[in-house]
């Protein structure tokens, strides 16, 4: 029934397995990859034909965790699988970004690939899983597709490349990068790094790439086990129509491309595509589309010659300059952090708000419930390119910029030990011609450190273009939107003085070399240390003091078992506390509270009242307290936040007191002196000689108490052992079971209480007894016969 067919290969410490045929077999390809027990299965399907008028490839990458694979039950009211989030959207373009550029030019049919967690371990990651098994589908599928590609994950730890790391691994370790590859090039890197040089990032891209060549070796196994036949595409000689497009468009293209400015230089361009539009404005539409794609041939063709043969840019700049710089901060009066960072034509308002522990983000994953303390927003509206679009809920590019801003800052970070707050970046992009992801890391990094975040060091980013053509290259340094869209490369670095934080690239051809990719990394290291310098002009060190608007988060640590004592039974203590004073209080199983709130005499007065709560009163020490409560006896008196003592009648006047409620009453403010804490913990208090209003203490006059005389050892009272004397002195005697129970207080004898027998009654005299009642029934009195 089944015909299936599988490689496997030993790769890291784990065997990695592709499998055909069982599974999603109306696919046009569909692999089941295991890694240890994470299971993924992706399916590929494409389309026949294309749609009349459609230019543009629709490729659609969807990653799915399945909670199930992890033996879960989803969160929430629907208790299944919704929406994408993050981590799926991002592992998407994990995914589409290596595979995209390896499909044929002009190859419009539309394609769909599904990949779905079925089975995690929670050791090997499935992201890498996912990408390895897209690649072997597509590579089955007989699309045309020019790979297979391979993927790793490496970490970096004590001066060794780790592949495919642990969770734990990759926490404690100072990398973690994931590389896409075909057999000959670098297509897709993505990584967070603590700081680390140059030379350790690109070892650890080629450390990499080696490994994926194991994988794309397995996937070619496969295929030539159960790969299907290549679908056949149809050759288009264009050379002819690609002459008369240049002839209409070179020269207009050409002095269009000298305006520095962008809003010149896009009319000016549009200006010169009318002579086209003229042109073929009675072409059929199938035509008409084919000249517009030479269209952006010839000004892609304009442009790269120009950078690669004259060294000049589209804004007049060679190719390491970066454009001039602008920063700011305390920009918005009311954020608690605020920065406004212009870089040419880009711009960006980045704000920070720090927040307490209760506004951290709840993730909800394969891994389980977890709590990110740190969190990085990007939004990319329309008018920050002049154009007319959609404006809402973020799309998959703004998840994925704020992500790479997100791990580009994330290393330098204080300890929540350090600084316990929740932070928020969120980055507003209002211009954009080039890196707005970079220009978010350094407004980022500035808006923090005008908030009072104690920043490990300043973080700056920029982003490298690449010009390629045959073996001729020329890396550009801060590239220009245009330049992204015509280049080869899209090569993002960001870090501090001290070393790389983060670095991403996606390639648009079949991938580059180790060479291209050192020249790229030396080059981006100048053009950081600039932008840093800039920087520095506007802020150069963290702010010691937090925003007037900002919460003051206090720290304390307190036993683990006053924990209960500060929450009380049903939470009613730190409620009252809360009530009371103010001010936010979190506590932590370790024992760590967190006491926040933007005025410090709330934040004062909590931990005054915590503090009372976890101390051990003195004996002779004077302390604030209020009546809770008053009895006949006395009042009880709260003390030290959380302990209440006993003010007992005599001693809360010299002078006689007739009536407690006369002299106090509850809620009343009364300064108390500790006179004895007995074993058991319970305490005494006095009110008597602590002067009331100024909390002095005062002589006391009254006689000592004498001490109380011993009572005396009672003894053991176990059957069969002595009980110790009696009050009036004599021996009580054995109280073994039948046995003789010794004499009684009248000197006679109690007889045996032998089992079942007759015990002998001793006789009363009237003194004892009195005379019975006359109303007493005849059952209850009492005779010598009884």
């Amino acid at each position: 029934m089944f015909d299936i067919k599988k490689q496997e290969v030993q790769w890291g410490n784990a065997t990695l397995t592709l499998e055909t045929g069982r599974v999603a077999r109306q696919a046009d390809g569909a692999v089941i990859a295991t890694l240890g027990e994470t299971v993924v299965l992706c399916a590929v399907t494409a389309a026949r034909s294309v749609k009349d008028g459609q230019d543009f490839f629709p490729l659609t990458v969807h990653y799915q965790e399945k909670y199930s694979a992890a033996g879960r039950i989803p969160g929430g009211f629907f208790k299944r699988e919704r929406g994408a989030t993050e981590k799926e959207t991002l592992t998407s373009r994990l995914i589409d970004r290596p595979i995209r550029p390896l499909f044929p030019e002009g190859f419009y049919n539309e394609i769909n690939v599904i990949a779905q967690v079925l089975s995690y371990d929670g050791e090997n990651e499935p992201d890498i899983l996912a990408m390895v098994a897209a690649s072997a589908a597509l590579t089955l599928s007989g699309v045309p597709f020019m790979g297979p590609i391979g993927a790793a994950r490496v970490g970096y730890q004590d001066g060794e490349y780790i592949l495919n790391p642990t969770l734990e691994q990759v926490k404690e370790g100072e990398l973690d990068l994931v590389v896409a590859a075909t057999q000959d090039a670098v297509m897709m890197v993505e990584s967070e790094a603590k700081e680390l040089s140059e030379e350790v990032m690109l070892g650890a891209v080629v450390f990499a790439h080696e490994q994926s060549r194991k994988v794309i070796d397995a996937i070619i196994g496969l295929a030539e086990k159960a790969a299907k036949d290549p679908w056949e595409l149809p050759s288009l000689d264009e050379s002819e129509l690609k002459a008369t497009v240049k002839g209409l468009l070179g020269d207009g293209l050409t002095k269009a491309y000298k305006n520095t400015g962008k809003a010149d230089r896009v009319a000016a361009i549009a200006e010169a595509k009318k002579a086209l539009h003229e042109h073929f404005k009675d072409a059929d539409a199938a035509t008409r589309l084919k000249a517009n794609k030479l269209g952006k041939k010839v000004e892609a063709e304009i442009v790269r010659t120009a950078i690669l043969k004259e060294g000049r840019r589209i804004d007049g700049r060679d190719t390491k300059t970066v454009r001039p710089i602008d920063a700011m901060v305390h920009f918005l009066p009311r954020t608690h952090g605020s920065a406004l960072f212009t870089r040419g034509e880009t711009q960006a308002i980045v704000s920070t708000t720090l927040g307490t522990k209760d506004a951290e983000q709840m993730i909800d994953g394969l891994n389980g419930l977890s709590y990110e303390h740190f969190m990085l927003h990007y939004n990319f509206p329309p008018y920050s390119v002049g154009e007319v679009g959609r404006f809402g809920a973020p799309g998959r590019r703004e998840v994925g910029h704020g992500k790479l801003a997100w791990r580009a800052l994330r290393p330098v970070l204080p300890t929540k030990e350090e600084f316990p707050y929740t932070i928020r970046v969120l980055s507003d992009i209002t211009e954009s011609n080039g890196s707005s992801s970079m220009a978010t890391v350094c407004g980022g990094s500035l808006a923090m450190m005008d908030a009072g975040v104690p920043l490990k060091r300043p973080v700056s980013g920029i982003a490298m273009g690449l010009i390629l053509e045959g073996k001729d290259f020329a890396v550009i340094s801060d590239i220009l939107g245009d330049e992204d869209h015509l280049g080869d490369m899209d090569f993002k670095v960001a870090g501090t003085s001290e070393g790389i934080t983060s670095l991403q690239m996606d390639i648009k051809v079949a991938g580059i070399t180790e060479e291209i990719m050192k020249v790229a990394l030396a080059q981006a290291n100048e053009g950081r240390a600039h932008i840093l310098g800039e920087m520095a002009k506007a802020l150069d060190h963290t702010r010691t003091e937090l925003s007037a608007h900002a919460p003051r988060i206090e720290t304390m640590s307190v036993p683990k078992e006053k924990i209960r004592d500060i929450i009380g039974t049903g939470g009613k203590v730190i409620r009252e506390i809360v009530a009371q004073t103010g001010a936010k209080v979190d506590i932590d199983d370790d024992g760590t509270v967190k006491i926040s709130s933007a005025d410090n005499a709330k934040i004062e007065a909590a931990k005054a009242w915590i503090q009372g709560i976890v101390a051990e009163a003195e004996v002779g020490k004077i302390y604030n307290g209020k009546v809770v409560n008053l009895v006949d006896f006395g009042a009880f008196v709260n003390f030290m936040g959380g302990k209440d003592g006993l003010v007992h009648v005599s001693e809360i006047r010299n002078e006689r007191v007739e009536k407690v409620a006369d002299v106090l009453k509850e809620g009343q403010e009364v300064k108390v002196k500790v006179l004895e804490i007995d074993p058991r913990g319970k305490v005494r208090l006095s009110m008597r000689v602590v002067d009331q209003e100024t909390g002095a203490e005062l002589e006391d006059n009254r006689p000592a108490r004498e001490p109380r005389e011993p009572r005396g050892d009672r003894g053991p009272r176990r059957d069969g052992e002595g009980r110790g004397p009696r009050r009036d002195g004599g021996d009580r005697g054995p109280r073994r079971e039948g046995g003789d129970r010794g004499s009684r207080r009248d000197g006679g004898d109690r007889g045996p209480r032998g089992e079942g027998g007759d015990r002998p009654r001793r006789e009363r005299s009237p003194s004892e007894d009195g005379p019975e009642p006359d109303f007493a029934p005849a059952f209850l009195t009492r005779s010598d016969d009884d």
